[in-house]
């Protein structure tokens, strides 16, 4: 079968063809339907080898949908033809955390090397793939797995930050969206389908700003050094009561610091390298930072939800399997407005 991987350190993915997979006990074989490209893909690609964590080369794509095409040796509750969404980040299934639907946040993932597919395991830009469990797909339930497969990530991600912050997102008050790409104009429609906040949205692309617009921003400000002041300008001085920064670079964790209200929320959820000092009259009084990592299984069936009730809308590109490349350096040059979606069957 063709696939899409990251095959050497530095060098660029390329599509190539691997021996097709067949399932092992216990696991599901699926026809890919899609395949999203994110941001995460290109930061492991710029690691070097003494961090990469696994070996290569690896298939991409953490962001799964398809079909069930065959049933490993004990597997019981799917059916042949089922179309399915991915839960991609895996755990080990019987820890505290697991036992409680938060695999991402497994505790024993490191020391059984349990990787998520696409960041270690083979991922999703394939024709066909392996799922561990079955426990780690959900149900499409009629939704389209182009429109729907990076709700997997893109959308589970933002749900998962948003809902922590939800006490504090009540009438009268205002949540900053940094970054409008893909998570971030995701992360808009949830704030305006899930709260009553005013939504804030920043970016550094006037056309990113328009899709924020679009997807139901009330205001739009360009992401630069006076940001958090018309941030402040917009609040009568009080600030946002919760940020959501889906850049994390210096600049925007800087940024969001700057805008947050007292006892209010910085989420950093970018992978940029940015942080935040944390201490007495460093920040407003009683702010929290936290950098959360994807969401739980049961987070996902509820962002399915929201988009089965149509109430979240991804903007996608498609591209073929042929063409995944160019949807990395599409990504990589800021030019992909929402989220690019591989179908690699066509």
């Amino acid at each position: 079968m063709k696939a899409l991987q990251y095959r050497e350190v530095g060098a660029a993915p390329e599509v190539v063809t691997v021996p097709d997979p067949e399932p092992g006990p216990g696991q599901v074989l699926l026809k890919v339907t899609a395949a999203g490209v994110c941001h995460s893909d290109i930061a492991v690609m710029s690691w070097p080898a003494e961090a990469l964590p696994f070996p290569l080369p690896l298939t991409l794509g953490h962001e799964g949908a398809g079909t069930v095409a065959a049933l490993g040796a004990g597997v019981t509750g799917l059916n042949i033809g089922d179309p399915v969404a991915v839960y991609g980040p895996w755990g080990c299934g019987t820890c505290a955390k697991c036992a409680e639907g938060k695999e991402n946040y497994c505790l024993r993932a490191e020391e059984l090397s349990i990787r998520p597919p696409g960041l270690g395991a083979p991922g999703a830009i394939a024709e066909y793939m392996i799922v561990d469990n079955p426990r780690h797909l959900v149900p499409l339930d009629g939704l389209d797995p182009v429109k729907s497969v990076p709700l997997t990530d893109a959308g589970l991600t933002p749900y998962h930050a948003i809902k922590r912050s939800l006490p504090k997102l009540v009438p009268g008050s205002t949540a900053v969206v940094i970054g409008t790409g893909g998570l971030g104009h995701v992360a808009i429609q949830l704030l305006r389908a899930m709260s009553s906040a005013r939504v804030v949205a920043l970016d550094v692309s006037e056309e990113k700003l328009a899709l924020a617009r679009t997807v139901g921003a009330h205001e739009t400000v360009l992401s630069d050094a006076n940001a958090a002041a018309k941030v402040r300008e917009l609040t009568g001085g009080r600030g946002a009561e919760a940020v959501f920064d889906f850049v994390g670079a210096p600049p925007t964790t800087a940024t969001g610091g700057a805008c947050v209200a007292v006892e209010g929320d910085v989420t950093i959820v970018g992978i940029g390298g940015g942080t935040l000092p944390v201490g007495f009259g460093v920040m407003p009084y009683e702010v929290s930072v936290t950098a959360p990592y994807w969401g739980s299984r049961a987070e996902l069936t509820e962002v399915l939800d929201l988009a089965r009730a149509g109430a979240i809308d991804v903007h996608v590109e498609t591209y073929s399997l042929d063409e995944a490349p160019l949807a990395y350096e599409r990504l990589h040059a800021g030019k992909i407005n929402g989220r690019a979606v591989i179908l690699p069957n066509g």
